[in-house]
This record gives C-alpha cells, structure tokens and sequence, in this order.
C-alpha cells in the first residue's frame, strides 16, 4: 500500500503534513522545533500545541518548507524531532556535584551552525565538560545535523535549552561559577586561572557574544592571533578554550 504523501516523513527525524505535525504534537513525541507558514485553522492549532509543550516554533516561507521536506507534501508545516532530551541547567550543576569537581560547562550564545555546535559538543565531552547550554532562540538544536558531527557525543552531553541566557548567567553565579566570555578584548587565555567554577561563553559565529551576555561575563578572555586572519571557526577557537581548562585541572 502507497503510503499518503501527507505523512511522508524525510527522515525519522522530520515530520511533514498538518495531521501528523498535530498527532506528533499530542502524542508528547521528542520534537525539538515547528517550521510553519500560516495562521489560521490547523496551523494555528498547531502553534498553540507548540506552545503549551514549550516547542520552539519558526515561521518559513514555502521555499523552506520544500526544501526541509525534499519535495514531500507538507501543507505549510514540518516538525524536527530532536535526537537527544534536553536538560535543565540544575542537571547540569549536578554532574560536577557528584563527581566531587568543580563545574565545568560550556555556554553557546547564539551559534546557529549546527556543525559548530555539534563539534563543540564533540570536544565538550573529551575535555570532561559537565554539559552544554544554549539558546531556545537563535541557535541550532540537538538535530540530526548536530548528532552527527558531535559523532555521537551528543548521546553523552547533557544539554539545556533556555529561554533567557543572561538569567542563566545568574543562576550559575549564585553556585559558584565564574563566567569567562571570550573576546579580543580580553586577556591572554593561557594566563587565566580556570581552576575554580568554570563556564566559558562561546559567541555566535559571525557577531560574537551578545552585549547583554557579555555584561554578564565576569571575565574576558582571547587567544593570541599571529596571522592575517583576525578570527577562528567557533568550534575550533571553543577546543582550544576547553583543553586549557582540562589542562590546569590535570596538573599535580
């Protein structure tokens, strides 16, 4: 039996068509965010589904749509399952709790590449990062994209999706965790004690942090830069940062 092109589904990770979005929804399937071009009917029902459940919602023009659904019938809607749970940010804090070790986590404002963030996740697993924390907004999410370039370390890092990162911030400055944003403006990396409560905050790639989170920062740090290029890949410049902070917790 054919099966209906409304439901087509990609992947197992995207959901196309109005019913099977709102099924999806219902059903408390892990979906991670909802693509739509419209208002009204089923498409508003679908928005508010969205919102009781805390599902991101972006709005796209057909083209998108199209394109996320490879041509695939999806009635103004597409779902993205998430291929991980997210977390909360007293999860996180709870990892270093029972390790005995101070914190150690790796905040994301605002990196919209999926292949960065999951490459961050990547190395905030090898270098012994409690968890990852990023932006409902503005950010990529824990899709398939994200799993795969993580290779596979997405499965071991927990991640906590937020509404507000600056409220954040708080949070973990009210459990001892100092706030090291990363910046030219700051000081040389290699000469910053990260032996205590350590969050490094990683900017966007093309803006950096932004300004409200970079008020919150307790400290700014930068690598060197030698050459003609001013700047490195995100996730590149976020290895670097992680495998200092490894390096002084691992001295006798």
């Amino acid at each position: 039996m054919e099966k209906d092109k409304n439901t087509t589904e990609k992947s197992a990770n995207l959901i196309c068509g109005r019913n099977p979005v709102i099924e999806a929804l219902k059903s408390g399937a892990n979906i991670d965010t909802v693509y739509i071009n419209g208002n009204g009917g089923s498409l508003g029902v679908i928005r508010k589904l969205a919102k009781d459940r805390g599902v991101v919602v972006k709005d796209a023009d057909d083209k998108k749509l199209s394109r996320l659904s490879d041509g695939a019938s999806h009635q103004g809607v597409v779902a993205e399952g998430a291929c991980g749970e997210y977390v909360t940010v007293e999860d996180i804090l709870e990892v270093s709790r029972k390790k005995g070790t101070k914190p150690f986590i790796i905040i994301c404002d605002e990196i919209e590449d999926p292949h960065n963030l999951g490459a961050i996740i990547r190395t905030a697993e090898t270098s012994g990062a409690d968890g990852v924390i990023i932006p409902k907004r503005r950010s990529a999410s824990l899709n398939s994209t994200v799993f795969k370039t993580s290779a596979g370390a997405a499965s071991y890092v927990p991640v906590a999706r937020v509404s507000n990162l600056a409220s954040c911030i708080d949070t973990l400055k009210d459990n001892g965790v100092w706030i090291y944003g990363t910046d030219a403006s700051g000081a040389d990396y290699t000469a910053t004690d990260f032996t205590g409560g350590v969050a490094l905050v990683i900017g966007s790639e093309g803006f950096g942090m932004s300004q409200l989170v970079q008020k919150k920062c307790d400290f700014m740090i930068k690598l060197p830069m030698l050459g003609k290029i001013n700047s490195l890949n995100a996730s590149v410049a976020a290895g670097i940062f992680m495998y200092e902070v490894l390096r002084q917790r691992q001295k006798p």
